[in-house]
């Protein structure tokens, strides 16, 4: 008996290893398995550091989440969770995210990404192959070897997010193209963004297939604080500016705003446009003197001189690297563009009654960098021109230089205006950048650019993308 009862223990201990992998859930396993690769990336060597760092910053499903904050906010560091589930039709992806700077300022926010992808045999373009008679055979599906005849209609993709920001420093010089450095004042801001916006292919027309038609829409509930915070080293907002030289000072109701728009992103050998229409609506419930209509209009032109290449990620969310739980690209490969030369045109202008007017912390601005971290006139001050109506000329050129490295140059031509009618191609400010770019892999794209032209003086902008290969599916905070 007790040699049969030393066997039954042996065996129990030998299996004992099975039977917890038998039991291990699918998220045990791959948090598992992130450590064995963090582990074995991350051993005590000189070279090991590009490999370790790639590991922390872009595995799954636990990360590092890193990322510059909106201009003068400084630089966030925190954590993210990406999953993802796989059906036969269907591609789901959950990233959350958390970040904090030494300012204060911090952003956390969840974000589901749907994909629509069916890949049955009804979703592709069906050919009619003729009979050596000449008579027509019955339809087949085109053989995929022949990219020509066969074609899978583009990815629709929905997404659904829930996000907050608080930033402590945000500059406001007065609105309008004629407000001075005399009247900057800084101001602190919250928003949180509860919505969905969807983005749908038209394919089903061969007549407008090359043009890559897509339907846009959006559905957002907006939620704003504006707070004073002393001690940012400039004149508080309140000290210099009331609710008539800046709307929505003294309150900020919650926002309902949907959106509607149309793109169209056709190829043309190594030419790209893609062409955007939005139509926006910004309902305030409470308070109707804040309510206000915007239409915009981006008109983006690339060649790239050596062969197009398809960048877009708006399949993923924006703390993933890649559309399933397969591993990010490696280290080696890069997206930067080999070079190209590109042109954009961008129009927005608002809407309102006599009785309303559009909230300061809604209208768009140029000089360095916006609140979404766009570069526009660099060579002025983050924030400093704002006022409801917006445009802005772009030219760009990119090439890479060594490796993951790339240089860019650009020019900026804009203005704003508190009127419509005063938009026009007249008393433009100018800018000029140049500087380096990196775009390595599934790192963030990081820019570090010079910029200078305006009367106003020089700037420098570092910048490092806060989503993994510019992902979809954050929210802008106009």
């Amino acid at each position: 008996m007790r040699k049969y009862l030393r066997c039954g223990v042996m065996l129990a201990i030998l299996s004992a290893p099975l039977l917890a992998s038998a039991q291990e859930s699918q998220f045990q396993a791959e948090v598992r398995r992130e450590g064995e690769r963090v582990s074995d990336a991350c051993n005590f060597s000189f070279s090991a550091i590009p490999g370790c760092a790639y590991e922390l910053f872009t595995d799954h499903p636990f990360h590092v989440a890193a990322g510059s904050m909106p201009p003068q906010n400084g630089f966030g560091l925190g954590a993210a969770f990406v999953w993802s589930k796989n059906t036969k039709d269907w591609r789901l992806s959950w990233d959350f995210d958390a970040v904090g700077a030494t300012s204060s300022a911090w952003r956390a926010g969840g974000y589901m990404t749907i994909v629509h992808n069916p890949h049955t045999e009804k979703n592709r373009i069906k050919v009619i192959h003729p009979q050596p008679d000449g008579s027509p055979q019955a339809q087949q599906p085109s053989p995929p070897p022949k990219a020509s005849l066969d074609f899978t209609h583009p990815d629709t993709v929905y997404n659904v997010y829930a996000q907050s920001i608080s930033l402590n420093k945000v500059f406001f010089f007065g609105l309008g193209n004629d407000s001075t450095l005399a009247e900057k004042s800084v101001y602190g801001m919250t928003q949180t963004i509860v919505g969905a916006s969807a983005i749908k292919p038209i394919y089903e027309w061969p007549a407008i297939r090359k043009l890559n038609l897509s339907l846009l829409g959006e559905i957002n509930g907006r939620f704003v604080d504006i707070r004073e915070v002393p001690g940012q080293g400039f004149p508080l907002i309140g000290t210099l500016f009331t609710d008539a030289t800046a709307p929505g000072l003294t309150n900020q109701p919650g926002f309902f705003q949907l959106g509607e728009g149309l793109r169209i992103k056709p190829v043309f050998g190594n030419f790209e446009l893609n062409y955007m229409g939005k139509f926006q609506q910004y309902f305030a419930p409470s308070d109707s003197h804040s309510s206000f209509l915007r239409w915009t209009v981006d008109l983006s032109h690339t060649y790239y001189l050596y062969g197009h290449t398809n960048g877009s990620a708006e399949n993923i969310g924006p703390d993933s690297c890649a559309s399933s739980r397969d591993a990010c690209p490696p280290i080696p490969h890069t997206r930067n563009l080999g070079g190209s030369l590109a042109f954009r045109l961008f129009l927005s202008e608002s809407i309102n009654s006599a009785t309303s007017a559009v909230p300061f912390y809604f209208q768009q601005t140029l000089g360095g960098q916006d609140i979404d971290s766009n570069l526009a006139l660099g060579s002025y001050q983050d924030y400093r021109f704002r006022a409801p109506n917006v445009l802005l000329l772009q030219e760009s050129f990119e090439h890479s230089i060594w490796g993951p490295f790339g240089l860019k140059i650009m020019a900026d031509q804009g203005k704003v205006e508190l009127n419509r009618g005063d938009i026009d191609f007249s008393d433009l400010k100018h800018s000029f950048a140049a500087g380096l770019t990196l775009r390595a892999g599934a790192f963030p794209m990081v820019t570090l650019m010079y910029a200078w032209g305006g009367p106003e003086g020089q700037h420098t902008i570092f910048n490092m993308n806060t989503s993994l290969l510019g992902g979809g599916g954050r929210p802008s905070l106009f």
